[in-house]
This record gives C-alpha cells, structure tokens and sequence, in this order.
C-alpha cells in the first residue's frame, strides 16, 4: 500500500476511544491565519469594490486606511497558503477513486458513503477546493501587484491596470464562493471542525469519511513496530 497523503504528525492513538491525530499544531495556526487573511480581504475588497458596501470600511478605520491595508493583508495571505500548500499539495494530488467520487456527487449529497470509494486524507471535493484556493490565491496575488500603484505604478500602463481590476474582482467573486462551499462542507460534515481546532477526528469519522487514509495509517503504525510491512 502506498502511503501518498500520510504526513508527518498523522497518528492512531488506541484507548477508551480511538482517536486520530490530523493535523498538526502548526499546520491549525497555518490554517486558521490563512482563514482569518481570507475574511479580512473579503470585507475590506468589498469595501472598495462598491459604495454600497462602503460601511465596510469602518471596520479598517475608514476608507484611506482601508485602501492602505488590503493589499498587505493580501501579502500575508500568500505567504500563509504558500505554507499550507506546501505541507498538503502531495496529500491533494488527484487518484482514480477522486473521479469516481466525483461521479457519485449525488450519494455524497445523501449522505450513502457506503456507495462511495474509500478515500484518502482528502476526499475530491476538498482537492477541488485546494486547487481552487491555489489558482485564485495566485490570480488574486499578481493582478492586485499590477493594480498596487504606491509602489507599482510606473511599471504597468492604464490599459493593464483595468484588465487587472477585472480579473481581480471576478477572482474575488469566485475565492469567496469556494470560501463558502468550504465552510458549509466543514459544517455539514460533522466532527470535521474538531479536526481543525483540536487536531484530532474519532475513530469512527476516519472510518467514515477516509478509510483510506486510516487503513494508511494503521499500516504505517504496525510497520514502525515491524509486524507489517506496507
């Protein structure tokens, strides 16, 4: 068995309850600055993106503040995702159960895992949100370069700078309706919130949702005492 979306950190833990370890301390840290960054820059986008949503802007401190602000909020967020796909992108690459999950979209709806193929550390629509975030992340990062004008004006021309707001705002529309489907996904799914705030999911919801990734790991565990070998 290939072990390709086992991490470092991921572990069974056998007691009263069996428990699995996730996510790392610093992968949660990483994950919920990226998360912070993401609401920050929705609000304040939407704050310069029409007057109707001005008020927004008070939550920045008015409108000079607010202007100010985004695009290095932006930078945080690139760096902080830079540091999550870094630590996921192995465990995001997409596998032929990831098809057939797709194709079963209407059982994933109901509910009927039995239906579904096991599935690793991440199932295909949480790889689908990765490279979503991926490609967006980056779309946002360099066309709002182009349209930075305190430091980047002098290297693109006005003819660019409209294309760029453009491409900016529909990738803004488009990163904050995968925000959505992600938070709802989290929420729907139960026990899926624990696993990002404790670092631990049930025994039960690993068997659940990603048998793969458990039997993956039981694996790897009975291997490190030598009674196996994956």
């Amino acid at each position: 068995m290939t072990m390709y979306d086992v991490e470092s950190g991921d572990k069974v833990r056998v007691g009263q309850e069996v428990t699995v370890d996730r996510y790392t301390t610093g992968a949660r840290i990483n994950h919920w600055i990226t998360a912070i960054c993401l609401i920050l820059l929705a609000l304040s986008g939407l704050a310069l993106f029409t007057p109707s949503l001005y008020f927004l802007s008070g939550l920045f401190g008015g409108g000079q503040f607010t202007r100010f602000i985004h695009p290095w909020i932006g930078v945080v967020l690139f760096f902080s995702f830079a540091g999550l796909f870094l630590r996921f992108w192995k465990a995001n690459l997409w596998k032929s159960e990831d098809g057939t999950w797709m194709a079963r979209l209407r059982d994933v709806l109901a509910a009927n895992e039995d239906r579904l193929p096991e599935v690793g550390k991440y199932n295909a629509g949480q790889k689908v949100v990765f490279w979503s975030m991926s490609i967006l992340i980056i779309t946002l990062i360099a066309s709002g370069v182009v349209v930075w004008d305190q430091y980047f004006f002098e290297y693109t021309t006005i003819p660019q700078k409209r294309v760029a707001i453009l491409i900016h705002a529909v990738a803004a529309v488009a990163i904050i309706c995968v925000w959505i489907v992600h938070v709802y996904a989290a929420i729907w799914v139960r026990g899926t919130i624990n696993a990002m705030t404790k670092g631990q999911v049930t025994g039960g919801w690993a068997w659940r949702h990603h048998r793969k990734w458990l039997k993956e790991l039981v694996v790897g565990h009975k291997t490190a005492n030598g009674s196996a070998k994956s």
